[in-house]
């Protein structure tokens, strides 16, 4: 095993070379290496400056997260008491800052006396990410060194900046170019050493509370209130950086660790630590080799011009891959076009997109109405209607089309992959990737494995939703796959509710009280209510005998309130005002009377229990199936997909949480109380069972991570 870090002198210089791959994270192993290097640097008389490098294409991701509530987090040397120890050593220590610099690291180069850092480099505390906050004095070195307002934003953000910017707020003392950069470090110490630079730790700077505006933490917190609901990390930093205002730097240290220690006990920060964990073990296919061949993905083909293959064509052009995007007629191509520019057009006024990014964009998009076009592309993704004979009559074309060797991917929300891939005499070509609309925003890409799905094709794909930023999570095949299967139970109850007595703001504000995004009512609106009629079209059997199912949604498609397109849904519109309509209420009072439903009273709690816990449920029965992998895996879909809130880690962390037992009594008590309804759809899985009854946990099942 390669040592951690490699100890050499050069003259005056004491070189410590950090070299743990892939991103030098501080685990046990490099901080002791770091600890005993700097007590040899020390006790060399010959040395003067010791100068921190990296041998990776990094200087440090920060902490190693892996050791995170274990014994060896907090085994000396703990990262805290190994950065106090460098910043008390009395000679200058210089960090030199290729990469990244994140959280540990960059609270790693704040200890040091000197920063330099390439042109390239970015550094930021994104611990607030995992539902923590700075725990190695990155909450009293960054006030001190670049202010208090701009640390307030940087550690509450969570997002990192470019050496510019880390250069005008002082967090480094100075750039270099990227390239030989190690030995631009070398030249700049070997100044220090010759200059005979005196050491200045931010030990010694103090930040006098008459320097701090009045009222500047409060009007803080009332700027992020919005965006930090649900998060007690982000009061947690503000409150630890308050605590470096006035103070002594030991005193506001030992607060930051007490506020670290208070948060990383939270549910909140074991949800998003869950979910951080989740990602990075979703791209792990067990029977599949990593290191397999991948495809060559050069030039895509989009087959539909609407609205999604639209944002498709989008998001792989502001990827760099050229785009074929290919409908139909003239017109239906040209309205499709005309689109994509007036999206890129309005990100380009809110200053989300720079002009010159925009029309690299529109630059990579290519229309045309001949199918022979998508010959020379590597993959061809095809966004239709969602009618399963359009699709096979597509992806039969494509197979007499497309080269040997190319990807054939469906966008499909519902329909058979294997039925598609069986239109082709190539199958183990054929893959679903389900986008999610607006296909150029959201983050969630499904990646459907059908039946004969070759390995090569699967890893290819996942490996091009990484580059397209998103979020790809391996299904099975299934009606709905993982998200619109476990949609359905959810949408099911927030109709039957409807029916029972709560109105559509109720069922909604109980929802975002929980944290979701939206709620039902409102993403039917916003989604179409006509698209949700059509898409039960296909599954009939499945609610065959119940006939309250979905009652008031049909209702509305029949007297064409299909939501925000027509101006009224659920709810009526004004623009994009949302307005409660008292007329579905009356709709919603005559289907009960119709069906003999009794209407009631309803609160919060019920409502959440009702939407929720049969959404565990058969997210317990996707796990049973295979359809997915992990429940880790269901947990990306439905918060990057659905609005499920972050921070409560998604439905099956939720039900971990507060524990399966919990989920299986209230099924069973909605069960009996629903009567007939509730023995219909209230029967909880043999799985959810099991794990209730031996007090098991979700996230401990599956595939390895």
């Amino acid at each position: 095993m390669s040592q951690p870090l490699q100890y050499r002198t050069v003259g005056e210089i004491a070189v410590l070379t950090l070299d743990v791959p892939p991103v030098n994270s501080l685990g046990h192993a490099l901080r002791g290496a770091i600890n005993d290097a700097v007590e040899r640097a020390l006790s060399d008389a010959s040395v003067q400056v010791i100068l921190i490098v990296s041998s990776q294409k990094v200087f440090c991701g920060g902490a190693d997260i892996t050791e995170f509530g274990t014994p060896r987090a907090d085994a000396a040397p703990a990262l805290p008491g190994l950065l106090d120890t460098l910043e008390a050593a009395p000679k200058p220590v210089l960090a030199a800052i290729n990469g990244i610099a994140l959280g540990g690291g960059l609270e790693l180069a704040l200890a040091c006396d000197y920063r330099l850092a390439a042109r390239g480099a970015r550094v930021g505390l994104p611990e607030v990410n995992l539902g923590l906050i700075p725990g190695a004095g990155g909450t009293q070195r960054l006030p001190r060194l670049a202010g208090v307002e701009p640390a307030l934003r940087l550690v509450t953000g969570g997002k990192p900046i470019s050496a510019d910017e880390a250069l005008a707020l002082g967090i480094v003392d100075a750039l270099a170019e990227d390239d030989g950069f190690t030995d631009s470090a070398l030249t700049w110490a070997r100044g220090l050493a010759t200059d005979g630079a005196p050491k200045r730790t931010c030990a010694d700077r103090d930040i006098p509370a008459d320097q701090v505006p009045d009222g500047l933490f409060d009007a803080f917190r009332e700027s992020i209130a919005k965006h930090s609901r649900g998060y007690p990390a982000p009061e947690a930093a503000i409150q630890a950086i308050e605590a470096a205002v006035g103070r002594p730097i030991t005193e506001g240290m030992a607060r930051e660790r007490a506020l670290f220690a208070e948060v990383g006990a939270t549910p909140q920060a074991r949800a998003l630590q869950h979910l951080f964990f989740a990602e990075r073990a979703s791209r792990r296919i067990p029977g599949v080799d990593p290191g397999l061949a991948r495809r060559d993905i050069a030039s895509v083909g989009v087959v539909g011009a609407g609205t999604m293959g639209g944002g498709i064509a989008m998001c792989l052009a502001n990827a760099g891959l050229p785009v074929t995007l290919v409908d139909v007629s003239d017109e239906a191509l040209e309205r499709g076009l005309a689109r994509i520019r007036d999206n890129y057009d309005i990100s380009v006024q809110r200053g989300k997109l720079g002009a010159p990014q925009r029309d690299a964009s529109l630059s990579r998009i290519g229309g045309s109405t001949d199918f022979g076009d998508l010959g020379p592309c590597d993959l061809v993704i095809e966004a239709v209607f969602e009618d399963l004979a359009l699709k096979t009559e597509v992806f039969s074309r494509l197979d007499g089309t497309c080269k040997p060797g190319a990807i054939l991917a469906t966008n499909t929300s519902y329909q058979d992959v294997d039925r598609i891939a069986a239109a082709t005499g190539r199958p183990g070509d054929v893959i679903g990737l389900h986008f999610f609309s607006p296909a150029n925003v959201m983050r969630l890409l499904e990646v459907v494995r059908a039946g004969n799905t070759s390995d090569d094709v699967l890893l290819s794909c996942l490996d091009l939703g990484k580059r397209i930023g998103k979020v790809p999570v391996v299904s099975g095949v299934c009606h709905g796959f993982i998200g619109n299967r476990m949609l359905e139970p959810y949408g099911r109850e927030a109709g039957r509710l409807l029916l029972e007595g709560a109105t559509p703001a109720q069922v909604d504000n109980a929802l975002t009280k929980f944290g979701f995004a939206m709620g039902f009512c409102s993403v039917m609106d916003l989604a179409g209510i006509d698209v949700g009629w059509l898409a039960r079209q296909g599954n009939l059997d499945a609610f065959e005998g119940d006939p309250g199912y979905a009652a008031l949604s049909d209702r509305l498609y029949e007297l064409g309130r299909y939501g925000q397109k027509s101006g009224r849904g659920f709810y009526r519109y004004e623009g994009r005002d949302r307005i409660e309509d008292p007329e579905v209420a009356e709709l919603a009072a005559g289907l009960a009377a119709d069906l003999g439903i009794e209407r009631r009273e309803i609160g919060d709690a019920e409502i959440v229990e009702r939407c929720l816990y049969p959404l565990i449920d058969e997210g317990a029965r996707i796990l049973e199936e295979g359809i997915a992998l992990r429940a880790g895996d269901i947990d990306l879909v439905w918060v990057n997909g659905y609005g499920f809130p972050r921070w409560r880690g998604g439905p099956m962390k939720f039900a971990d949480e507060i524990g399966v037992a919990t989920v299986l009594e209230g099924l069973e008590r909605h069960r009996e109380a629903l009567g007939g309804y509730g023995e219909r759809w209230f029967q909880p899985s043999a799985l959810l069972r099991e794990q209730a009854l031996e007090g098991g946990r979700f996230t401990d099942m599956g595939a390895p991570a």
